[in-house]
């Protein structure tokens, strides 16, 4: 992992990395959590990535509530926030922060509207295709919650996962729009706080028979 391109923060961004976030106009984001239930298992770590490939990683710690520059930076409506899964990952800040993520763009909605030829629309498989690089996914399934603690390879996994975000973004945009679905990608996006929503109430299949 290139330290130079690399930083960890307690608890928010610092007011120098505020600035930088303020001054893109899409950032990559991911978070790391103590299981996949919000309410139970809390958020430990919040990736971002800009388009140089500046990562930050914050550390999240028992029973903080508030990120105050973080929360700038997520509901600033100039820029896009690319997730891969994003109705885990706004649910969980909205969940422990209360914010409230716009604009969203979500890699694996994209991926299921575009790539039809596959079942397979995990960040691995889909890094791999659209940028020849095989994730190590080894750290995905550990201990989060030991935020002072988190060992380098947990911090290049958790680092990963939001570098090649952008990029891969890009790559499904082309292919949404080559192939008329780009429209309807866009209105699907809009959809996730409206799930969130609902998961965070722990509706389930609302919309079945």
């Amino acid at each position: 992992m290139n330290l130079d391109n690399f930083q960890v923060c307690d608890r928010d961004l610092s007011d120098d990395l505020l600035s930088r976030y303020l001054g893109v106009n899409s950032i990559a984001v991911d978070t790391e959590t103590m299981g996949l239930i919000p309410g139970r298992d809390r958020l430990c770590l919040i990736q971002l990535c800009d388009p140089s490939g500046f990562v930050t990683a914050i550390r999240v710690f028992r029973g903080q509530t508030e990120a105050p520059n973080l929360k700038k930076v997520m509901e600033d409506e100039r820029i896009e926030k690319v997730f891969h899964f994003a109705r885990f990952d706004v649910a969980q800040l909205s969940h422990t922060f209360a914010i409230a993520t716009q604009p969203i763009f979500c890699t694996k909605i994209a991926s299921k509207l575009a790539r039809t030829y596959t079942s397979s629309h995990g960040l691995k498989s889909l890094v791999q295709e659209l940028e020849g690089i095989e994730l190590d996914k080894t750290a995905q399934s550990s201990d989060w919650g030991n935020a002072a603690n988190l060992t380098p390879k947990q911090l290049s996994y958790a680092a990963n996962d939001v570098r090649y975000l952008l990029s891969v973004r890009d790559k499904l945009i082309m292919m949404l729009q080559r192939e008329e679905r780009w429209e309807l990608a866009q209105k699907c996006f809009s959809c996730i706080p409206i799930f969130t929503a609902l998961d965070l109430q722990q509706y389930k299949d609302i919309f079945e028979h």
